[in-house]
């Protein structure tokens, strides 16, 4: 555990309303009058991780409301993101994009334009101050769109509005099933006409169509995409190995080099994995000898109880991989990432250089 602390992470999937710290939540819902299910810290994290675990995505993100209630102002949007960033920093992360949805946080006081502001000061904060301690941090921000509401064209407008203040990337989030990215082609379109990155999430709750759905849309990275695992099908060999037939959506996945943001904790929560609920059944590795770009993520650190380190070594002991196979991981996310080509060059060849050292 040890050295995969110690490699320079790239993280490309983490929610900001799932990745507060629990003391965080305790007492700015004491100053709000909230009642919570838990008043400890360790018996929160624990009543969060194990409200999560019981394979259905719906009761997964019901627990967001909690989160998501105690940042609706300024102030708590710039500490979340302040201390999300510090955490990221503790777990050896160099570049991290930091998903969120402005509109479940305009309840009181901010629009959705102040509340981007308010988590770039956070962010900004932290940076600086991990800077001057010499610990080197980029962060951007994905606006996600809940694919649920009808807020998806003002969210693709205000992340256009930032593309040059800290927003890198357009997300769909929430749930999958009855809505497909179809309902928001107007907001990927515009997305698309200005040249925007996007992610969407697809094939951790919905079937294929949801994945073929977000390619024709355009996204350059899929949100969990374990699903695409359906259209994959094994045959085992009389000598125990795997003959694997690759479907054409997956063939397209492969062959335009479109990455596949895995958070393997969240996903066996959730049951998003077709072919088994332990870490064993997880795609991922298959994905991996089959030459997809593989990511790792966290998703919710807190809804998972985990860091991309804790990731990083349950794959490691899941499939027996070494540090060559995690830090080619973290290239995989660097190329990756939303940045200009030259950025994504120079993560990509710092976390080499570590390796290589």
């Amino acid at each position: 555990m040890k050295n995969i602390v110690a490699i320079p992470k790239v993280s490309l999937h983490d929610h900001l309303d799932g990745g507060l710290r629990p003391e965080t939540i305790i007492e700015l819902a004491s100053e709000r009058g909230f009642d919570l299910p838990a008043n400890t810290p360790d018996g929160l994290s624990n009543w969060f991780v194990d409200s999560c675990t019981n394979g259905d995505l719906k009761t997964y993100l019901k627990t967001f409301d909690l989160t998501v209630s105690v940042m609706q102002t300024y102030e708590e949007l710039e500490r979340v993101a302040y201390e999300f960033a510090m955490d990221l920093a503790a777990d050896g992360i160099i570049y991290g994009e930091v998903r969120w949805a402005p509109e479940l946080h305009t309840r009181e006081e901010l629009s959705m334009r102040e509340a981007v502001a308010a988590v770039q000061n956070g962010f900004d904060d932290a940076v600086e101050q991990l800077a001057d301690e010499g610990t080197d941090l980029k962060i951007g921000q994905i606006l996600c769109a809940m694919r649920h509401q009808q807020n998806s064209l003002e969210v693709a407008r205000i992340a256009l509005e930032h593309r040059d203040s800290g927003v890198v990337g357009f997300d769909l989030a929430g749930p999958e099933e009855g809505f497909l990215p179809e309902l928001h082609a107007k907001a990927l379109e515009l997305l698309a006409k200005n040249h925007f990155p996007t992610t969407i999430h697809a094939g951790e709750e919905g079937a294929l169509d949801s994945i073929k759905s977000a390619i024709f849309h355009r996204a350059l990275r899929l949100g969990h995409g374990t699903r695409l695992a359906e259209d994959l099908q094994l045959d085992r060999t009389n000598d125990g190995d795997s003959l694997v037939s690759i479907g054409e959506v997956a063939d397209w996945v492969l062959d335009r080099d479109i990455a596949v943001e895995c958070c393997p904790t969240s996903n066996l929560q959730t049951g998003s994995s077709p072919w088994g609920s332990s870490i064993s059944d997880h795609p991922f590795d298959i994905f991996y000898q089959l030459g997809l770009r593989v990511t790792v993520s966290t998703d919710n650190r807190l809804m998972s109880g985990v860091t991309l380190t804790s990731e990083l070594a349950l794959l490691a002991e899941a499939f027996g991989y070494d540090i060559d196979d995690l830090v080619q991981f973290q290239i995989n996310a660097a190329l990756a990432a939303f940045l200009p080509v030259e950025e994504r060059l120079n993560l990509a060849t710092r976390i080499e250089d570590w390796r290589d050292a």
